[in-house]
């Protein structure tokens, strides 16, 4: 997901271009937008987290790009390429090195398991949305 910091921006055309050398194929994506219900629910494993009312805010301020990735080993080699939650902890190359601004505005999210992957893209595209 490029998240609404860097659609602001207007950085998708990069982050895609990125996404797209690195070898992933996009299987389905599209431009939304989270209400704030969508956010508690797309974020529920952090409710209790501190940080949840600005995450929540912050997701539903603006337009989000979902998207569904597919390669080998896609959830590694995209949690590699995002790099370190903390941009300045990022390494050179990832997409938050490049263009996040903070951990709370760190531009893209990416799933952290395949069991993940698969509920989360399931939370923003209907079976006939992927191809």
């Amino acid at each position: 997901m490029i998240k609404p910091d860097a659609v602001e921006k207007g950085h998708i055309g990069a982050i895609l271009s990125k996404i797209n050398t690195s070898g992933f194929r996009i299987v389905s994506m599209k431009m939304t937008q989270m209400s704030k219900r969508d956010a508690e629910l797309f974020y529920a494993v952090h409710k209790e987290r501190p940080f949840f009312g600005e995450l929540v805010a912050f997701m539903s301020r603006g337009p989000i790009v979902a998207a569904i990735l597919e390669k080998e080993n896609a959830v590694d080699d995209f949690r590699t390429l995002i790099g370190a939650t903390n941009p300045k902890e990022a390494a050179e190359g990832t997409l938050r090195k490049q263009f996040a601004t903070s951990v709370g505005e760190n531009a893209v999210h990416g799933s952290d398991s395949d069991e993940n992957a698969a509920l989360e893209g399931a939370f923003h595209f209907s079976g006939r949305e992927i191809f």
